[in-house]
């Protein structure tokens, strides 16, 4: 999977020492899977060190969530769960680390979300409160390397693999269009590979393959009406 990160320079060698404590899964080296996301991050933290800001890509190998080596958390959503994890590594009272995890996957408090953590945590709303705040909240991801472990199965791009950002875009790509037309996977795969859509994907120059995928099935979706 490519994953991205957001910083206000350019990340060549990751150290967790450099990283801050008091986030959303405690200390460690954040990125997401939406570039979109980091490129938003990079902006903003540029801005404050006066710098434009750089997104910087990495291929996180998946199968440390089902390896059995390294000890994984993974949230699906805003959960109690999510929300009690959240809590308990932003507590000023909290050890650092506040929890033995290698690596923790789900979505991100935000700037609004945060108001409301904060908020739940001085005791100044109820937990039901706080879950009646989330009303549609954005689509956010983050996966946080806690451990020096964990930082085995995360390595920097160096320049883009073309076919391995094209073929990681299409295979939930064409998963979707099997959901949403009720067709079998030949025939999701053949719209998809034979569509303008993909024409332009498969055109570096586009740099088409930078998008998020749901961002390119939008534009597939459009061309098949």
């Amino acid at each position: 999977m490519l994953v991205y990160h957001g910083s206000y320079t350019e990340i060549r060698d990751i150290d967790l020492s450099m990283t801050s404590p008091r986030k959303d899964f405690g200390k460690g080296f954040y990125v997401t899977k939406f570039r979109k996301q980091a490129e938003e991050w990079a902006e903003r933290i540029g801005k404050k060190h006066g710098s434009k800001g750089v997104v910087t890509e990495f291929t996180f190998y998946e199968n440390a969530f089902i390896d059995g080596v390294h000890k994984v958390l993974r949230f699906e959503g805003y959960t109690d769960e999510w929300l009690d994890f959240v809590v308990s590594n932003r507590r000023l009272d909290s050890p650092v680390p506040a929890h033995d995890y290698d690596i923790v996957e789900g979505p991100v408090a935000d700037d609004k979300i945060s108001r409301h953590i904060t908020a739940y945590i001085d005791g100044d709303i109820l937990k039901e409160d706080f879950f009646k705040s989330l009303v549609h909240p954005a689509p956010t991801h983050q996966i946080c390397f806690c451990t020096s472990d964990s930082l085995l199965m995360i390595k920097r791009q160096e320049g883009i693999d073309i076919k391995y950002a094209i073929s990681n875009i299409g295979e939930p790509l064409v998963e979707q269009l099997m959901l949403d037309r009720q067709i079998d996977e030949i025939k999701a795969a053949d719209l998809f590979y034979t569509s303008a859509t993909f024409t332009q994907l498969a055109d570096t120059d586009t740099k088409l393959y930078e998008k998020d995928w749901q961002e390119i099935y939008q534009m597939l979706k459009k061309e098949l009406v």
